[in-house]
């Protein structure tokens, strides 16, 4: 390449919040011994914990003051890529906004929709914001001569892993807020009050698994049906900014009233608890207050563990928010209806009926069209690897990075342009816009 050209190519990445792991610094490492032009800012000091040596810059402004900030900063250093974890953060939505008056690309990462054994990154947004199509047609056009794509070895990570970093990144700077004084945390709870309320959990761990592995398999035998809510937390994004409801136990209330109206009379409920579910919401007790106001006591069950596979091998259906758990039911081949904005909620996937229906003849997905959304997605937006273990990072990391440095975050196709799933979300009163 002419040294002109390269200089016409140059990309400088700027990194602000990461994930609370050491995979946000490895990536940045390997970046820069590419020869990347790499700078980190952090805004907290779960940031700057786990990013030690990377050089970062540490803003402690406020979240008022963070626009000007961040555009001079921009400007100071010819910023043409930003990259951050989590793109519903206060600090990243507002990036966002700079970035796209300024046409400068935003690609950002989070959990695989696959799990344990990929990340995400996306450019321009996840969830209602991603710009991944929504056309079953197309998906099966763009990944007719796409590879399998599924990892060769996988990437299994332990509750403790997770757990610990999460500590990490967020009681630290609970008890050492002088040094970041003027960070917004956007948290719904005081992180010591959300963290000690696992305890009693962390302590009835095997009492709870073996009581849900009991009821489950007691389901799975009945000659009864039953259908499965999978339950996410109430401070997740998919939560708070991704669906209609002011509050989980809003959506649990339309669920039971829908099923005690419409589901046969021999059919169950089955409502998972979020593995990471804390003690501060109370939510089987609310789950089962409501049931009782229906009239459901008798034919619900609330579980805080069992098995997905074996879940999913046996339930006539699946309802839920937008939860992950949502596409790994659609590749077992078991009907799913999304009550949210998810990315894998479409024709031929998802259930596209009303709620009321779903309970008696729901929509199987297609397993033509199952694959091909499997193929793509893996190969545009998902990275194999995870974020905890060293084995995880050092598959994810090169090619995490490869993608950013040559352009191809949403490759193959994967990407559309409006993003498909705000205009469903406006109709749907989901709180949130694509400006903000």
């Amino acid at each position: 390449m002419r040294e002109d050209a390269a200089r016409e190519e140059r990309r400088v990445f700027l990194f602000l919040q990461s994930h609370p792991s050491y995979f946000g610094r490895d990536v940045v490492r390997h970046m820069r011994r590419l020869g990347q032009d790499c700078h980190v800012v952090n805004v907290c000091l779960g940031d700057w914990w786990f990013r030690l040596g990377t050089g970062a810059v540490n803003y402690t402004g406020s979240l008022d003051d963070w626009p000007a900030w961040l555009e001079r900063f921009i400007d100071c250093h010819g910023v043409t890529d930003i990259v951050y974890y989590a793109d519903q953060v206060p600090y990243h939505r507002i990036a966002r906004k700079i970035a796209r008056a300024r046409g400068i690309d935003c690609s950002v990462y989070e959990f695989g929709y696959l799990r344990p054994d990929f990340i995400t990154l996306e450019r321009g947004g996840m969830g209602p914001f991603s710009h991944f199509p929504n056309d079953p047609d197309l998906i099966e056009q763009l990944a007719a001569d796409l590879p399998d794509g599924m990892p060769d070895g996988f990437f299994p990570y332990s509750f403790t892993d997770e757990a610990v970093n999460e500590v990490c990144y967020n009681l630290i700077p609970w008890f050492l807020p002088f040094l970041f004084p003027r960070c917004r945390r956007d948290r719904l709870y005081s992180p010591l009050r959300e963290f000690v309320s696992y305890i009693p959990k962390l302590l009835l761990t095997r009492r709870r698994q073996r009581e849900a592995d009991r009821i489950v398999k007691t389901r799975c035998a009945d000659d009864a049906p039953f259908f499965t809510v999978i339950m996410q937390m109430q401070g997740d994004y998919q939560v708070r900014r991704a669906a209609a409801y002011p509050h989980l136990n809003d959506m649990v209330e339309e669920v039971l009233a829908s099923f005690a109206a419409h589901a046969p009379r021999n059919a169950r409920l089955l409502f998972k608890m979020h593995p990471l579910e804390n003690a501060v919401e109370q939510r089987p007790r609310n789950i089962r207050q409501i049931a009782d106001k229906h009239r459901l006591a008798e034919r619900v069950d609330v579980i805080d563990g069992g098995n997905l596979d074996e879940i999913f091998g046996g339930t006539s259906g699946v309802v839920l928010l937008n939860s992950t758990a949502g596409l790994t039911g659609i590749l077992s081949g078991v009907p799913v209806k999304t009550l949210g904005i998810a990315i894998y909620d479409m024709p031929r996937l998802t259930h596209q009926g009303r709620l009321e229906q779903f309970w008696n003849t729901p929509q199987a997905p297609d397993a033509n069209t199952v694959e091909a959304f499997r193929k793509l997605l893996t190969a545009s937006i998902l990275v194999k690897g995870n974020f905890f273990t060293p084995s995880g990072r050092a598959a994810a990391v090169p090619e995490f990075a490869r993608r950013l440095i040559e352009g191809e975050v949403n490759g193959h196709g994967g990407f559309v342009e409006p993003p498909p799933r705000v205009t469903r979300a406006k109709a749907m009163g989901v709180p949130m816009t694509y400006e903000d």
